[in-house]
């Protein structure tokens, strides 16, 4: 819900009028002028934010268009090799690096991933890909976290632009204002006076067929983004949970509450742990191996095998991921990879001499706080509901495109017409719109405003900057009207 006025231009006060008394209608007013000013500025970030999503949503697609030959078997065997003469057959055709994990395939059609830590790729890794049934390397391909190249370019368009850590803050500003934009329009949607449309449901879930010109387009702008309300807060929220500076401060709120997903042991008993090996990265799967000088010996196929075998035995399965041991004191592990609802993260700690689990993490066991951040960024990527996920992203990322496209158009056709002349666009909302706000609401209002400010930093800083600026055209404003 962007650049809309819930406003006739006949009725919008002049820029230098004196305010009325204080009432309710004065809150109304800030969030017309909050909402007009957050749409114009805000929107064209939001546009780039659902063009690039809806380009993310169907990457799983894409992956296999560009890249099936080697994600996909050409045939599905009756039973698939051993899994240590599929490791074989990926490191006879790329001897290079250090064997990093192995991921067994999700579905039957699926190839082995075997994933190699080379020293020149840095972060990144090569990934070989091994038809399970007739153990032969299909390919490979130099991924990012197990994704391919085309969806670590989408995702990074998506999240940056492309532009490193700066480009990250278009993508917080986006998800920073959209809740605002969304309740904002709700509350001018549903509460607006003139009218008894808005005392029906047909009045607030479908546009007004009968209105005409802004009335119309204001009508489908604000019934579309009705329907779209939860969707795109839902957006908002989880995209905020992995920002740069938002983020943060939800990092601290885990902390707080205890809500980190517990962590796997992966010492082995009686063993004490390497002084060199970084406890944060502890029992995370698949990214071990970065920025060794020296490449690490390749552990014996066969205990993948055995890995495996012990996992599975212990109750885990679909596709896993199989983590060597980074030193004599640590064990493997194991763990469920299903990102499709109900999810499997179970993770298991292996012993490879006796051959036995030494530790646990369940999916049951991890904090509610752990649980939703999770399930939340797999539903904001798409994946959490298969295709039916995809296809929710992509109407509510077109019904976003559609609703900033209608709240310009809206602004352009509240633009004033004088002896055949028409501006450029319609005029802003009345100014001093604060002052005219009881005090009550006033008095509960800035600390609220201020606490959203520090738990969304780039939202206060954009709130503040747009505060800056509208006092610096007011005082503009006033020193034309003085001299005139």
């Amino acid at each position: 819900m962007s650049a809309t006025i819930d406003q006739d231009p006949q009725r919008t006060a002049p820029a230098g009028a004196a305010p009325a008394g204080r009432s309710w209608q004065g809150v109304r007013a800030l969030l017309v002028r909050l909402h007009f000013y957050a749409g114009v500025f805000v929107a064209p970030f939001l546009l780039v934010a659902a063009l690039t999503g809806l380009a993310y949503t169907f990457t799983p697609q894409l992956d296999q268009l560009v890249y099936g030959d080697q994600l996909r078997v050409e045939r599905v065997g009756d039973r698939p090799r051993p899994l240590s003469e599929q490791i074989a057959a990926a490191r006879a055709a790329h001897p290079e690096g250090s064997l990093a994990s192995v991921v067994t395939p999700a579905e039957p059609e699926d190839t082995t991933r075997v994933v190699l830590s080379v020293p020149e790729l840095g972060e990144k890794q090569r990934t070989v890909f091994v038809d399970p049934y007739t153990a032969k390397a299909k390919g490979d391909l130099t991924t990012s976290w197990g994704s391919t190249p085309l969806t670590t370019w989408l995702d990074e368009l998506h999240r940056s632009l492309h532009l490193g850590e700066t480009g990250r803050l278009y993508a917080e500003v986006a998800a920073g204002w959209l809740w605002v934009l969304v309740v904002g329009g709700l509350v001018l949607w549903l509460g607006r006076s003139r009218g008894q449309r808005a005392k029906s449901v047909r009045g607030v879930l479908l546009p007004d067929r009968a209105a005409r010109g802004v009335r119309r387009t204001r009508s489908l702008h604000a019934a579309t983004g009705v329907w779209l309300a939860l969707g795109l807060l839902f957006l908002s929220a989880t995209g905020l949970t992995w920002s740069t500076y938002s983020g943060e401060r939800f990092g601290r709120l885990l902390d707080a509450a205890k809500g980190h997903a517990p962590e796997l042991d992966t010492v082995l008993p009686g063993a004490q742990p390497a002084p060199e090996a970084g406890d944060e990265h502890a029992g995370h799967a698949g990214h071990g191996g970065h920025g060794g000088a020296a490449e690490p010996a390749d552990p014996d196929p066969a205990a993948f095998e055995a890995a495996l075998t012990t996992a599975r035995g212990a109750g885990l399965g679909g596709t896993v991921q199989l983590t060597p041991p980074a030193d004599a004191s640590s064990a493997w592990v194991v763990a469920q990879k299903d990102d499709v609802w109900p999810v499997h993260y179970d993770q298991v700690a292996v012993d490879p001499a006796k051959g036995e689990v030494t530790a646990r993490t369940r999916w049951a066991d991890y904090p509610l706080l752990a649980k939703l951040s999770k399930l939340g960024v797999q539903g904001h990527m798409g994946v959490l509901f298969g295709i039916a996920n995809q296809v929710v992203l992509a109407v509510v990322a077109l019904g976003l495109i559609l609703i900033t496209f209608w709240g310009y158009r809206m602004w352009w056709q509240r633009r004033p017409n004088r002896e055949g002349r028409s501006a450029l666009a319609g005029r802003a909302p009345a100014r001093g719109t604060w002052r005219r706000i009881p005090l009550p609401a006033l008095a509960v209002g800035v600390p609220l405003v201020a606490a959203l400010g520090w738990a969304l930093p780039v939202l206060g800083c954009t709130l503040l900057a747009f505060l800056v600026v509208d006092v610096i055209t007011g005082l503009v404003h006033r020193t034309r009207t003085a001299r005139a």
